[in-house]
């Protein structure tokens, strides 16, 4: 269970950090619950790929190769692994630099479909948050726009872009 110092919840990034791991965490539980799968773990890992991404890529890659060793392993085993390597990696706090790595790995998904000028709009939007000019909620709604206008599957799907509730108001700093 994450836990966190009270004090320590007047940080932005802190706070914004400790409710991703609830959430998180809680999205976790609840497939526990349910009963896993290897279908089910696959299809958890896929919803959370960006999200785990700007926490920490090095854990994204190793928590990846886990996921892939379904079939090799025990299930015990495989999703044992797994939840240490996920809450490990959710301790990482999501960077400016990490955010901004994954929005534009994001925007990659969508070259095809964005005129230069929406691309470029996109693309300032990206670094001025990475300056520090505007919060990650901006390059993130033109983002999600265009996900939902160009109907990008996969993208949909990410928990990245929706990791908890926006009444939350957690990512509208800058």
């Amino acid at each position: 269970m994450p836990l966190e110092d009270e004090g320590r919840l007047n940080d932005n990034g802190i706070r914004e950090n400790f409710i991703e791991r609830v959430f998180v965490h809680n999205r976790w539980r609840t497939q526990v619950e349910r009963g896993l799968t290897r279908a089910r773990l696959v299809a958890f890992h896929t919803a959370h790929k960006l999200l785990l991404r700007a926490h920490n890529e090095a854990g994204y890659r190793r928590v990846g190769k886990i996921v892939g060793s379904a079939g090799k392993v025990s299930d015990r085993e495989l999703f044992t692994s797994y939840e240490a390597e996920l809450l490990q990696i959710m301790r990482y706090r999501a960077t400016p630099a990490r955010h901004t790595n994954v929005l534009q790995h994001a925007l990659g998904y969508l070259k095809q479909s964005l005129t230069p000028t929406e691309k470029q709009e996109i693309l300032a939007a990206i670094e001025d948050y990475r300056n520090g000019l505007l919060p990650l909620i901006v390059p993130l709604t033109l983002l999600r726009y265009n996900i939902r206008k160009h109907e990008v599957e996969y993208l949909a799907g990410q928990l990245y872009f929706d990791p908890h509730p926006k009444e939350l108001m957690l990512r509208n700093h800058a």
